[in-house]
């Protein structure tokens, strides 16, 4: 398999990645940008097939997410814009490529749908990993409370006044008794 350049490098396309009402999605302006087009061309074509972006593949920022992402940034990238960004999740940006058909934007869909997948990767290792954490967290609750019990008695015992012992009875053979 051949090893093809790059368009984008990962990280960039990476940092374009948010995470906003619970879903990792990718502004319009960002991806027209990684795809060599202007944002209003790009909106265009998803508005002549609006059908293919149902509400779990697009959306439109509302005023205050779209005030919580610049002010994430110190400069306003957005600043010209009339109306709100659109943002596209993970199938949002997959159906995009069926509606921009230049070799850039189709090479740089399939470098963003393998990134996504990665992250999704990431994202069930570390679920695992927590699973693991917390099991040790629960195995370690259990001692420390194991842990108490002893100690508790070990106070008790070493609470307790030394007091004589009463003579016991011997028991057995004894000469006295002959």
């Amino acid at each position: 398999m051949e090893n093809k350049k790059l368009i984008v490098p990962d990280e960039i396309v990476i940092s374009k990645i948010y995470y906003i009402r619970d879903q990792k999605v990718m502004l319009d302006s960002d991806l027209a940008e990684l795809y060599g087009i202007q944002t209003k061309r790009l909106n265009e074509q998803v508005n002549r097939n609006i059908d293919r972006f149902p509400e779990d593949f697009m959306f439109r920022l509302n005023e205050e997410e779209f005030q919580h992402l610049r002010s994430q940034f110190a400069t306003s990238r957005w600043g010209g814009r009339r109306a709100l960004p659109l943002v596209f999740t993970e199938h949002g940006v997959l159906m995009l490529s069926s509606v921009l058909n230049s070799k850039q934007a189709i090479e740089v869909n399939i470098q963003v749908m393998r990134i996504f997948t990665r992250i999704r990767q990431m994202l069930a290792d570390n679920t695992e990993i927590r699973l693991e954490v917390e099991k040790i967290k629960n195995k370690l609750d259990n001692q420390d409370k194991n842990m108490e019990i002893v100690f508790k008695y070990l106070d008790e015992l070493l609470e307790k006044p030394n007091q004589p012992k009463p003579p016991r009875k011997r028991i057995g053979f004894k000469p006295d008794d002959l």
